[in-house]
């Protein structure tokens, strides 16, 4: 069992899941990512597992540490969450997908070198991209085929990198890269893509508000972590990974305050919290990967949680627009607890599981001198209480009371969801639990009293910069609009420059054409005017001599056209 990557146990279980019906189907479902974890955490065995050679070329299928174990789990928790949330479905082909997709994330995280890394990466990519069509909208199709073109670039890109990396070194391994050469510059950017890299993340904000409630779930836990973890294997102590990290953090604020659709803000607070976990990457300390790690765990569960809520409501009610909602709290408390209990979380609240993790990279980045970027982060700590820890719950559920009433989530919706706030509390009440899965061995303690009180002196400053915005009205309103973001340049200008270009290219065509036809015409003209002066072009040049002259011009156009060809 060393030998096979848990990952398989959800793509090639996946294969039965059209043939079954109902109860069978949801627990077949259930158990299969079950399986994985049970795998992930006991039965697989620290070292290199799965040798073959292809070519000449050694493959390292399984490799075992503690980096990949610990993403390994989480990616289980998370499907087995996605696949509980969504049980009130029936979409075969949703289901199908969400397992091959979670399977493959889980086989990118063992992959030992970067050929296998390249094939799980690359299926990722087309099978996420079900989850976003499923929808079966307009909007959400024009998003997934963008998606899909971003996310197989990235792999077009990975694999380009390792093909100069093997012509430089002869090997394949993945393990730490460095940012040196040609190879590793394409693999990095590969990374960066699938990591949502300021001016390359639109992707995401575009793509994962339009697929569906429970494929917007499972998008939100394994894409862009699985980048994280690739970026903390490859690229551990890459400084320029500070400042990339560090604008991660602080741009996306601005957009999630003014945007309406919540689940997009959700999206942007994603990108958000990722920023945190590539600055630890650029750090590079055990302190720094060990906060990585610990929030990449963390952040998937509340994440989820949130995504969950939001999902919860856009089921209920329909609309997931900010300015459409409010009052919720009285037909929906359930769900209701639940994002308040996600809110906490992301805002990195003391006794939840985001304040456990969030300080440990907070703490990396102050003790290696780097002044600036943990002011940034600060701010973008903020910033999140902002839009995450307040904005969602706040629109949502209370607010103006919108008139909506609903019915409460669906039984497993709400299960699922009890799960996460479970998870989101144990770890931010006992933190040795997540710290004792951490890549390298643990010497920090959050629950200091300065780590709590300047924590706590954080968050009462954005609640009452919060309150006093709207009081004042200077805090942006939900209103009905969409806001223009980077992607405006591949959605809107490339087509526009494509357009612009091929009207210039047929006005050259054409202008040619009329230049080519005009001197044509004008050397017929000639040849006529200089067969009248004998007479007549008919009659001193003959039917045969006419029948010669078209042949000999017909089969110059041929060799002409056949040289161009």
């Amino acid at each position: 069992m060393t030998s096979i990557s848990p990952g398989l146990i959800l793509i090639l279980g996946s294969v039965a899941v059209p043939f079954l019906r109902g109860t069978v189907r949801q627990s077949y479902m259930l158990a299969l990512p079950l399986i994985a974890l049970v795998m992930c955490a006991l039965v697989l065995e620290s070292g290199h597992h799965g040798h073959i050679e292809i070519m000449g070329i050694g493959l390292e299928l399984v490799r075992v540490d503690k980096l990949s174990t610990i993403f390994g789990i989480i990616f289980s928790i998370a499907a087995a969450l996605g696949v509980l949330y969504a049980q009130h479905e029936d979409d075969v082909l949703q289901q199908v997908a969400g397992l091959i997709y979670a399977g493959a994330a889980i086989g990118a995280v063992y992959a030992g070198d970067l050929l296998t890394l390249f094939i799980y990466w690359e299926l990722t990519a087309v099978s996420s991209v079900f989850l976003i069509w499923a929808s079966r909208t307009e909007r959400a199709y024009k998003a997934g085929m963008r998606y899909l073109i971003i996310q197989v670039g990235s792999g077009v890109l990975l694999m380009a990198g390792a093909i100069y990396r093997y012509a430089e070194t002869g090997s394949l391994q993945f393990d730490e890269l460095g940012l040196t050469g040609i190879g590793n510059t394409l693999i990095f950017l590969a990374f960066g893509i699938k990591c949502a890299f300021p001016l390359l993340h639109n992707w995401l904000e575009d793509a994962y508000p339009e697929a569906t409630v429970t494929g917007t779930v499972m998008l939100s836990a394994f894409t862009t972590k699985l980048a994280v973890y690739s970026l903390a294997r490859g690229f551990p102590g890459t400084e320029i990974l500070i400042y990339i990290g560090v604008t991660m953090t602080a741009f996306p604020i601005f957009y999630a305050v003014i945007e309406n659709d919540l689940r997009r803000v959700l999206a942007y607070s994603l990108n958000n919290q990722l920023g945190f976990m590539v600055t630890g990457i650029g750090v590079g300390t055990p302190l720094a990967i060990n906060g990585t790690a610990a929030h990449a765990f963390c952040h998937i569960l509340y994440k989820a949680l949130l995504f969950m809520s939001m999902g919860a409501v856009l089921h209920r009610v329909g609309t997931i627009k900010g300015s459409e909602l409010g009052g919720l709290y009285k037909s929906m408390p359930w769900t209701t607890v639940f994002c308040i209990i996600g809110a906490a979380s992301i805002s990195a609240f003391p006794l939840f599981s985001g304040f456990v993790s969030k300080s440990m990279i907070l703490t990396a980045v102050a003790e290696q001198g780097y002044i600036v970027p943990w002011l940034l982060l600060l701010f973008a700590s903020a910033g999140v209480f902002h839009h995450s820890g307040i904005k969602i719950p706040f629109f949502a559920f209370f607010a103006h009371d919108s008139g909506i009433r609903v019915q409460e989530a669906p039984m497993n919706m709400l299960i699922a969801m009890g799960i996460a706030s479970f998870f989101c509390v144990g770890i931010g009440v006992f933190p040795s639990a997540l710290y004792a899965l951490l890549p390298f061995p643990v010497d920090y303690h959050p629950y200091t009293t300065y780590h709590v009180v300047n924590q706590l002196q954080l968050l009462l400053f954005s609640a009452l910069a919060f309150t006093w915005l709207m009081r004042t009205g200077v805090y942006p309103p939900e209103l009905r609009s969409t806001n223009l973001d980077f992607d405006i340049v591949y959605r809107r200008g490339l087509p526009a420059l494509m357009r612009t270009l091929g009207n210039a290219i047929t006005s050259i065509d054409g202008a040619v054409r009329s230049k080519a036809l005009a001197l044509l015409n004008s050397c017929i003209a000639g040849i006529y005017s200089l067969s009248s002066e004998r007479g007549s072009f008919a009659k001193s040049i003959g039917t045969g001599s006419m029948v010669f002259w078209v042949l000999t011009m017909l089969v110059a156009y041929l060799l002409i056209s056949l040289a161009g060809a």
